[in-house]
């Protein structure tokens, strides 16, 4: 299933629009990510073809997201023989985890937590309970092998006034680009799209989607776990 050297996927930022990584490549070391995959439907295509033309007038660099997902955890370092048993704990934990329904239909900007790339996202606005116990779950295995938690920054600055941690936004990225866009997008972009969300054809059915299954990526190997 696995290559017989203990070698990540390699690094080369021309195959990724110039990124920054939030961790440096190091040999046997590989990024690993949970979340829910979005199987995006021809609607929410055409969608996403009147929003992304829009926010280009205001930031043109914005590119259009390959594949779509709500994380359930940051990316994080998995030295390759811990790949399998990593995996395996996520399936024990989402063995019990029910399938549901959720919206995500908010516009909403973000960056990553160095600033080195903003995404303009669609927001979940129901059913955060269940997406907070999926995260749950997926803490708990983070925990077990040491790894940097949903909600544990990499910076003091991500804590909140009251010593606790931000509540996550979970959302789907539509595009990205590098740098902190923030002040571009934010403000009359930011409504104007929100809008064309609004009025879309049948855009209160469109942004109505299922989480049935849970998907850890780790290097270029991909892991699923259906929910109940």
């Amino acid at each position: 299933m696995f290559p017989g050297t203990e070698e990540g996927p390699e690094d080369d930022s021309a195959k990724h629009g110039g990124r920054v990584r939030t961790f440096p490549h190091e040999r046997g070391n590989w990024a690993t990510h949970v979340y829910i995959p979005y199987e995006a439907r021809e609607e929410f295509l055409d969608l996403l073809d009147e929003l992304l033309p829009h926010a280009q007038t205001y930031v043109p660099r914005l590119v259009r997201m390959e594949t779509f997902h709500l994380s359930l955890s940051q990316s994080v370092v998995l030295r390759h023989h811990w790949i399998l048993p990593f995996v395996q704990a996520l399936k024990d934990r989402m063995a019990s985890c029910q399938k549901f329904c959720f919206t995500a239909d908010r516009v909403k900007i973000y960056t990553n937590e160095e600033k080195t790339r903003t995404f303009v996202g669609l927001e979940v606005t129901s059913r955060h309970a269940q997406f907070l116990d999926l995260v749950s779950e997926v803490d708990r295995v983070m925990e077990e092998f040491d790894l940097t938690t949903f909600y544990q920054p990499r910076s003091p600055r991500s804590r909140c006034q009251h010593g606790q941690f931000w509540d996550p936004s979970f959302h789907i990225s539509l595009a990205w680009c590098v740098g902190d866009a923030r002040p571009q997008l934010e403000g009359q972009c930011l409504r104007e799209l929100q809008e064309i969300v609004n009025e879309f054809e049948d855009s209160e059915m469109l942004l109505r989607m299922h989480a049935e299954q849970v998907r850890c990526k780790s290097g270029n190997k991909f892991f699923s776990m259906p929910l109940k």
